[in-house]
């Protein structure tokens, strides 16, 4: 090997064997946990176990079908409306820009457990600001945390507050990189701002908003933060019950790490093929 590549490999070797030691070497050790009975000591090989037991077990089809709600409802809702705040932040028009997309940022770091305690809050059902202005409209009052439906709202509503502005940033990113020839030659032909947007905006606008897609996606699959902290573990009675709390559940609560690691790469498989369709995607859009 050349004296060059000695060297280059010679810096790289400190990354690769942190590399190796906290990240490879668990992906692994994980993967062979999922064919072990972890509930015994010592823990003995039972490859059918824990795949035999998720192909079969309701609570992880509940999990899954929570997942599953959440992504269908909240990923277009907040595509869409990260859609519409790009494009008003790009607007010219628009007085104070930077203060405007820090502000639709700012979410993205805003502590997890404070703003879920400020969301707890808001929409408690005895003082919460929100029932307060439904019953000020005459309505009653909405028992968020002990209806299934208006929970599984209210997480809804939590992922699109915290995930909308740091989407919308990346979809303004992509308009800014449309060529403004284009839109001062439709403003010539005397296209309307309205048809600008859906056949010029959009379909140069669909590689990203596909990126935006897998990673909202792959982002929901692994929901963890918010049914934890603001519904108080998936409630009410596993409601709101996400594949990543499931996991935490088998792995931290019933310490039965095998089972987990079946989860873990169940969520993985999942993920990867999600970025594989999103690549056919970008290949059917050039």
């Amino acid at each position: 090997m050349p004296l060059r590549n000695r060297v280059a490999y010679a810096f790289l070797a400190p990354y690769l064997l942190i590399f190796a030691t906290f990240w490879l070497w668990p992906i692994i050790n994980s993967f062979l946990l999922s064919f072990q009975n972890t509930r015994v000591n010592p823990w003995r090989y039972a490859p059918s176990m824990n795949w035999g037991r998720l192909v079969g077990d309701p609570a992880f089809y509940n999990a899954l079908q929570n997942t599953l709600v959440i992504l269908v409802v909240q990923v277009p809702v907040m595509i869409a409306l990260a859609t519409v705040m790009a494009v008003l932040l790009n607007s010219p028009l628009l007085k104070a820009r930077p203060l405007f997309r820090f502000a639709f940022f700012a979410p993205v770091v805003v502590g997890e457990v404070a703003y879920a305690a400020v969301f707890r809050l808001m929409f408690s059902t005895d003082f919460g600001i929100i029932n307060k202005l439904i019953t000020s409209v005459g309505l009653p009052p909405v028992a968020w945390f002990d209806n299934s439906t208006a929970a599984m709202a209210l997480i809804i509503i939590a992922v699109t507050w915290r995930w909308a502005g740091y989407n919308a940033i990346i979809l303004l990113a992509g308009l800014q990189s449309i060529p403004g020839d284009v839109y001062e030659a439709a403003r010539l032909d005397n296209v309307s701002r309205r048809q600008q947007f859906f056949h010029i905006t959009l379909p140069l606008l669909k590689p990203i908003i596909m990126f935006c897609v897998v990673l909202s996606v792959i982002g929901t699959m692994q929901l963890f933060t918010e049914p934890f902290l603001i519904t108080n573990r998936g409630g009410p009675g596993g409601a709101t019950e996400t594949l990543g709390i499931f996991l935490y559940r088998q792995g931290f609560t019933s310490l039965n790490f095998g089972y987990a690691s079946a989860i873990a790469y169940t969520v993985a498989a999942l993920a990867v093929a999600i970025s594989l369709f999103n690549l056919w995607i970008g290949r059917e859009a050039k």
